[in-house]
């Protein structure tokens, strides 16, 4: 950026506690799903409709955001997206009206999206200028946010609060974060910005990279949003506790994500991208194929386990390619891989209405084993480590 000094104490600081804002604000949002399920009396088609104006949202924001974070740097961006998301999350707790949450699902999506793009923007700069692995420690953040996020609300909600109320909570928490994050978001133009388009389609390494993204950010997608929806109308556990699946995901993706910089220091990305796309296909595989609750929640833990660091390798390798501008690349990288996490819960919705729910989640194990295979076909360079120290 012109006018920040990425590799600084601060801007590292402020990039950790964006990833953790981004989580939070995400996860917290899952626990509430059931209850619109149950007010809105949905279907779980219906509900896959309703999931779909939260992904076209995000995927519409991602390009824009890339765009203009590229020309005007991160902090106002991450600043409005996060504002918007504390304006919409007392609708989504409490109104039953369908246009209502409609709108309200698409904003929230926007801004949800908004800062899980930019944040990345932010992380490529200032892990390039610090020339040492930081990505999984970013993400991993971004877990604990998520962690942090699901657990507080599936807490409040079991202590009988409202919907409502541990809204207000994730909000006031949101604009306390917030305020303490924006000192050290960078601000300025890229390098590699100049003024070149808004928006570029992913070719070459960094498709086959967002497709691989888009399969991981699937699986993690429907941890997020059909967890609590399985636990409750397949495993039979009481609407109060169904948050324990995402807990269980996030909580063995945070310990992963944690150590990842440790990790990927010490063992050949190709490695962690093959063998934990492997371990994520199982944890799915019992999650969709064994129905016991507590192995559902062992399956959980798997797939949280195996894709912790496959997203955060395949962030590292933006930085390394030459095939697009980082901004472009990373923009064009988080708007197919978050459709994912986005978008494809709303088309399991679909598949779990025609087939069963257990089913949808079977193809995503196939898919996750179909990612292990690209990793081993990556070119070696582009996700080692060894420009780090």
């Amino acid at each position: 950026m012109d006018n920040s000094r990425p590799a600084s104490a601060l801007a590292q600081r402020s990039t950790r506690l964006a990833f953790l804002i981004a989580g939070f604000s995400g996860a917290a949002w899952a626990p509430l799903i059931p209850y619109v399920k149950l007010r809105c009396g949905l279907t779980d088609a219906h509900l896959g409709l309703l999931l779909l104006c939260l992904g076209m949202g995000s995927i519409i924001a991602m390009p824009v955001a890339g765009s203009l974070a590229g020309r005007f740097g991160c902090r106002w961006i991450i600043a409005i997206a996060t504002l918007s998301v504390c304006c919409t999350l007392p609708v989504l707790a409490s109104s039953d009206f369908m246009p209502f949450l409609v709108a309200a699902l698409a904003i929230f999506g926007a801004g949800v999206g908004s800062i899980d793009c930019v944040i990345n923007v932010q992380a490529v700069i200032v892990e390039r200028a610090c020339q040492k692995t930081m990505m999984s420690g970013f993400h991993g953040l971004f877990s604990v946010g998520g962690l942090l996020g699901a657990i507080s609300v599936s807490g409040l909600l079991g202590f009988g609060f409202s919907p409502m109320q541990a809204s207000l909570f994730v909000i006031a928490l949101l604009f306390l974060s917030g305020g303490l994050a924006l000192p050290g978001l960078l601000t300025g133009r890229t390098s590699s910005a100049g003024d070149g388009p808004a928006f570029a389609m992913p070719h070459g390494i960094v498709l086959a990279i967002g497709i691989m993204c888009f399969i991981v950010f699937l699986a993690e997608g429907a941890a997020i949003d059909w967890s609590a929806v399985l636990l409750t109308t397949a495993r039979h556990v009481n609407m109060r506790y169904t948050g324990l699946g995402y807990v269980a995901f996030a909580s063995t993706m945070t310990i992963g994500r944690l150590l990842g910089d440790w990790l990927v220091r010490r063992i050949p990305g190709r490695v962690l991208v093959t063998g934990g796309s492997l371990l994520a296909a199982l944890g799915m595989l019992l999650v969709a194929g064994v129905p016991v609750w507590q192995i559902t929640l062992l399956g959980y833990t798997l797939v949280g386990a195996g894709c912790a660091n496959v997203a955060p390798v395949l962030y590292s390798a933006i930085g390394r390619q030459a095939f697009m501008p980082e901004h472009l690349a990373v923009s064009a990288i988080t708007t197919l891989g978050y459709s994912g996490i986005l978008v494809g819960p709303a088309a399991l919705g679909f598949v779990a209405q025609v087939v069963s729910l257990p089913f949808a989640l079977g193809v995503i194990s196939a898919l996750l084993a179909v990612v292990a295979i690209m990793g081993i076909v990556l070119p070696r360079a582009l996700i080692s480590a060894d420009h780090t120290k």
